[in-house]
């Protein structure tokens, strides 16, 4: 996981002493390395993936349909459009900043979606196209109140919460509730598009070797700057792991319909945006803006179009995640982009391993916390429980989640003072 403020000496210290690990020691090397790092704090995704798993048995055991292919096929349906919008909400935390209209802007893109193509009878590319360009433009005003006059992100957002639901309303007018045709591309491409199992199948290989090939030319570039280098053998397990993993997913998931073309969409989003954070000057600068302003500003780099970058991306992915849902309903109405959209985007992020306090994070928290917060919905629907246990439930795997962050900030800080 990327860090953004400076390293102490201790800690630069015991990060040579594990790249001599994995360079001298090869897989045994790279497994004390990481056992190293998690006592220092450094948990990554560790806490979720096992939570997951965690509540994965649980519902198992409670009902036997939660694992079943049918079950599934539905549960990556119901994370797209939220985790959508939670992508956003992982970079505006990085920045230490939060965003609390994501729910009132998928209103409105949706609001747009649905009266622009039903009613103004505008092409439906054209009506997607506005809908998301909305969403950049309410970022862009976000960021520009930030910056040019030190607006708290909270306030500015929390005016938009209200102003956009107004905003909302008042594109639908009367319409309490407007249906978007089932023949209409973006309906069928949220409801009706799996990928056939050859494809699926491709896609597991290329992206396997695509993470073998990243990590196999970042492993060449170290080498020959004279820096220490990975285990080769490290990188070919891990790739061979994720194909196996993707494999047994594509299988099984192709014993019902498949894998949705919505959810393998907000993977690629996922993916897209973890390769710019982690492999892009842009990517390091909102690290490092993340982790200190003043100590960013001082390193030359513009704090102030980081800000409103980020602000326009989330308001953007908001926008994407609210066109998402009214296609996978194949309705829009007041409701849509309620409140429950707003805590569950801002509480996967959160879950998922991103930090409140900024600079720690990744666009795979966005895909985890997700996982989990449509995992204790789906199950307890299962169970015929009402919404009272499932917002209970999650409220205290997000506490947990921060208390964890918490815990592991203060290890990582002792550990670094030893």
């Amino acid at each position: 996981m990327s860090k953004a403020t400076a390293e102490t000496p201790a800690e630069v210290a015991a990060d040579l002493q594990d790249e001599r690990l994995i360079r001298d020691e090869g897989l045994g090397g790279a497994l004390r390395g990481f056992g190293r790092r998690v006592r220092g704090g450094d948990l990554g995704s560790l806490p979720v993936v096992i939570g997951l798993i965690v509540i994965w048995v649980v519902f198992q055991v409670l009902n036997p349909n939660f694992l079943s292919a049918n079950n599934l096929v539905n549960l990556t349906l119901q994370c797209a459009a939220i985790g959508t919008i939670s992508i956003g909400i992982v970079l505006v935390l990085l920045l230490g900043q939060i965003d609390l209209s994501v729910g009132s802007v998928s209103g409105v893109s949706a609001a747009i979606l649905g009266v622009g193509f039903t009613q103004l009878h505008w092409p439906l590319w054209a009506t997607v196209i506005v809908a998301i360009l909305a969403g950049a433009v309410i970022g862009y005003l976000y960021g520009l109140l930030f910056t040019r006059f030190g607006v708290p992100s909270f306030v500015i957002t929390l005016a938009g919460l209200l102003g956009f639901l107004g905003l909302q309303l008042w594109i639908l007018g009367p319409n309490s509730s407007i249906n978007i045709p089932y023949d209409s591309w973006i309906v069928s491409f949220a409801q009706q598009t799996f990928l056939p199992p050859w494809a699926a199948y491709g896609l597991a290989v290329i992206a396997a070797g695509g993470m073998f090939l990243s990590d196999w030319r970042r492993n060449v570039r170290r080498r020959n700057a004279g820096l220490s280098e990975g285990s080769t053998a490290a990188v070919a397990l891990k790739a061979g792991l994720l194909l196996v993993g993707l494999c047994i997913a594509v299988w099984y998931l192709s014993t019902d319909r498949g894998t949705g073309a919505m959810f393998l969409f907000f993977v690629v989003l996922v993916i897209v945006m973890n390769y710019l954070l982690t492999r892009t000057k842009w990517g390091r600068s909102v690290f490092a803006v993340g982790g200190s302003v003043e100590a960013a500003r001082r390193a030359g780099i513009k704090v102030n179009r980081v800000f409103i970058s980020v602000f326009i991306l989330c308001s953007t992915f908001a926008a994407v995640g609210g066109l998402l849902a009214a296609a996978r309903l194949a309705s829009v109405g007041a409701g849509s982009g309620g409140t429950d959209t707003n805590l569950n985007a801002i509480a996967a992020a959160v879950i998922g391993g991103t930090s409140l306090f900024g600079g720690r994070g990744s666009a795979w928290s966005a895909l985890l916390g997700i996982l989990v917060i449509q995992s204790i919905t789906n199950g307890l629907t299962l169970m015929n429980l009402d919404s009272s246990y499932r917002y209970m439930i999650t409220g205290a795997v997000l506490l947990l989640a921060v208390i964890i962050d918490s815990l592991s900030r203060r290890s990582r800080a002792s550990h670094g003072q030893a």
